[in-house]
């Protein structure tokens, strides 16, 4: 939801999800996996226990941050006017190339700090490699946004 410090939509932090914010905040893509014995499988969103195995036992494991688009749009109309300022924009599914059911949403841009529609939505494909930056949206806020590999 907007807050005085960004018109822009933020996350609701919870417990589970706390420590992914605080990787993105020191400019590290990581995913919670379960650190049972013999499991190790990754997951996203978090959450206190593993689907898998049904352990409580987690750990959060470095990722590449490199992906590909799985899918994409363009949002028309905008609801926010933060986000209509930047019309046209997009809002991308990345499957992680670590991590291939592992899919976050986000925004490419044509750099860590660029607005929302700095790239030109004609650029974008299925299937188009992406890497993560990041972009620190509030002083307490970094969100994951993507670049276009060339």
């Amino acid at each position: 939801m907007p807050t005085p410090d960004s018109p822009l939509l933020l996350p609701v932090v919870d417990e589970d999800g706390a420590p992914f914010w605080e990787y993105a905040a020191a400019g590290e893509l990581r995913v919670q996996s379960c650190a049972a014995p013999g499991c190790g499988e990754l997951r996203f969103p978090p959450r206190p226990c593993c689907p898998h195995c049904q352990s409580f036992d987690s750990e959060w494991r470095a990722m590449s941050g490199r992906g590909r688009i799985w899918s994409y749009v363009l949002p028309h109309p905008p609801l926010l006017p933060a986000y209509a300022e930047q019309a046209p924009y997009n809002a991308v599914v990345v499957e992680l190339s670590d991590a291939p059911h592992i899919r976050l949403v986000g925004n490419v841009v044509a750099g860590p700090d660029a607005r929302l529609d700095s790239v030109d939505p004609g650029r974008l494909r299925i299937g188009a490699a992406v890497r993560a930056v990041f972009c620190r949206v509030t002083p307490d806020v970094t969100m994951v946004r993507w670049l276009l590999e060339r």
